[in-house]
C-alpha cells in the first residue's frame, strides 16, 4: 500500500448501496488539507474494490472543486445548497446514473355540471398575446404528487378548489428544455370541482383572464384544430365528457420498500378494487373484474 496514504487521515465517507462511496463534505477546509486526503482515500477506495465515488461540497466549499477536478472527478448536479461530483474507479462498465433528466408537468381538465371547461389565458410564454384559451397548466415541485400538483395548479390559477380523481393520458416530449437536454412529461388530469367553488378568483401575475367555457367551443379553438397534439388532447377532454367509458388512471396509495409513502397509477376500475379490498388482514393480490 502507498505510504503515504497510510499516513495521511482519509476523508470522512459511507458506502453506497451499489459498491460505491458517499462523501459529504460541509465544513470549510483548504486545499492543502483537502488535496492529501483526497487522494489518499482514493487510494483506500481502490484497495476495497470501489466503484463509484459521490463528493457532494456544500456550498461555500468552492475552492475544492478545481482539484477534485484534477483528481478525475466530473459534474454531475447542482442545487441550491450544494454541488455532485463523481468518479468512477473500477474498471468495470461506468454505471453511475445521469443527472435527472425529465420535468413533470400537469395539464387539468375540470368540467362542470353545464359541460363546461375551465380555461386559462397566460401572461408571459408562449401563449403570451396569442387569444388562446388554455387548460391550467404547471409544473411538479420537488416532493409532489401528479394528483398533488394538479390541484394545487387549478387552485393557483383560477381559485377553484378541486379533487383529483384520474389521469386521462400523458405525453413526453425529449430535448424540450434546458438547453434542449432534457425530456417533459405532462400528464392530462381530470379532476372533479369541490362544492361551493364555482366562482373563479384569477391569480393576477401570472395569468391574464380565466372562464369556464363550453367544451365544444374550447375544443374547437383554431389553435387546437391547427397543432395536433393540442387537437388530440383536447378531444381526449371532449371524449371523456361525453362517454364515461373513458377510463384513465386513479391512484392506489402505498409505500415504497424503505417505507416512504407512494402513489400508484393505475386502471380506475382495478385502482378502486385495491383500494377498497386492502387492509392487514388482506395478504393476495385483488384481480380486476
Amino acid at each position: 500500500m502507498d505510504v503515504e496514504a497510510q499516513e495521511t487521515p482519509l476523508l470522512q465517507w459511507k458506502p453506497d448501496d451499489y459498491g460505491g462511496v458517499k462523501v459529504n463534505l460541509t465544513e470549510p477546509m483548504t486545499t492543502e488539507d483537502f488535496v492529501p486526503k483526497l487522494r489518499a482515500s482514493l487510494v483506500e477506495w481502490r484497495n476495497q474494490g470501489k466503484k463509484g465515488i459521490w463528493l457532494k461540497l456544500a456550498d461555500g466549499l468552492e475552492n475544492l472543486i478545481a482539484p477534485a477536478k484534477a483528481e478525475g472527478f466530473k459534474y454531475h448536479h447542482a442545487e441550491s445548497d450544494y454541488l455532485m461530483l463523481v468518479s468512477w474507479l473500477s474498471d468495470l462498465h461506468n454505471t453511475i446514473p445521469a443527472n435527472a433528466s425529465h420535468r413533470i408537468g400537469i395539464a387539468a381538465f375540470v368540467l362542470n355540471s353545464n359541460r363546461e371547461v375551465l380555461v386559462v389565458q397566460e401572461i408571459g410564454g408562449p401563449f403570451d398575446g396569442t387569444g388562446v384559451w388554455k387548460l391550467p397548466t404547471g409544473v411538479i415541485k420537488e416532493g409532489e404528487g401528479v394528483w398533488a400538483g394538479a390541484e394545487r395548479e387549478v387552485e393557483e390559477e383560477t381559485g377553484i378548489k378541486t379533487t383529483f380523481k384520474e389521469v386521462l393520458a400523458f405525453r413526453e416530449s425529449h430535448k424540450s428544455f434546458s438547453e434542449k437536454r432534457k425530456t417533459d412529461i405532462m400528464f392530462l388530469c381530470e379532476l372533479n370541482m369541490k362544492p361551493g367553488t364555482f366562482e373563479i378568483k384569477k391569480e393576477k401575475t401570472e395569468i391574464y383572464a380565466a372562464k369556464w367555457m363550453p367544451i365544444e367551443e374550447y375544443v374547437n379553438q383554431p389553435w387546437n384544430q391547427e397543432k395536433e397534439l393540442f387537437r388530440f388532447m383536447a378531444n381526449i377532454c371532449l371524449k371523456r365528457s361525453q362517454e364515461m367509458e373513458y377510463v384513465g388512471f386513479s391512484t392506489v396509495r402505498t409505500t415504497t420498500s424503505t417505507g416512504r409513502e407512494s402513489y400508484l397509477y393505475c386502471n380506475t376500475d382495478h385502482a378502486n378494487l385495491l383500494n377498497a379490498t386492502r387492509g392487514p388482514a388482506s395478504t393476495s393480490t385483488p384481480t380486476s373484474r
